[in-house]
């Protein structure tokens, strides 16, 4: 279990910051293994999945509320898109985030990266896989820049 809780800790910090993997899980997470392959597949905090691992790249995936916990740590924290509060409500029911919509977007972000969608005024609106790097968000005024994977729709 240790040595499980120290890997998706590393994964963390990698993807999403240094000092985050601590901060989004605690000592008291379950750790849920692939029964095919044995390999760690879920993280869950009192019953609610946190966040998932991908067989394909062994990165993680994020809930909802993983993202609000790295976003209340957005200091240290990377892997951000902010979009226009106009099409937050959009974002948050689920809908994909177009390059149009894109008002900043954090440096490190590349292709098929797990990134954060927050609104102008930093609420977590969504999380998703990158499409499209932060150069090309960035410069770019049509297509969709972030494929949503959850989005929140406790937007008050």
């Amino acid at each position: 279990m240790e040595r499980a809780l120290s890997r998706i800790r590393s994964t963390a910090d990698y993807q999403f910051g240094k000092g985050i993997g601590v901060k989004l899980f605690p000592e008291n997470v379950d750790i849920e293994y692939s029964k095919a392959t044995g390999r760690i597949r879920y993280v869950h905090l009192n019953g609610e999945r946190l966040a998932t691992l991908r067989p394909t790249d062994g990165l993680l995936s994020l809930s909802i509320t993983a993202a609000q916990t790295v976003a209340e740590n957005r200091g240290s924290a990377k892997g951000f898109v902010t979009v226009q509060n106009d099409v937050s409500k959009f974002i948050a029911d689920g809908g994909d985030v177009f390059a149009v919509h894109v008002v900043a977007v954090d440096e490190e972000v590349h292709a098929k990266d797990e990134v954060i969608i927050v609104d102008e005024d930093h609420r977590v609106l969504a999380v998703g896989r990158a499409l499209l790097s932060s150069v090309e968000m960035t410069a770019f005024k049509t297509g969709v820049a972030v494929k949503v994977r959850h989005g929140c729709t406790k937007e008050s």
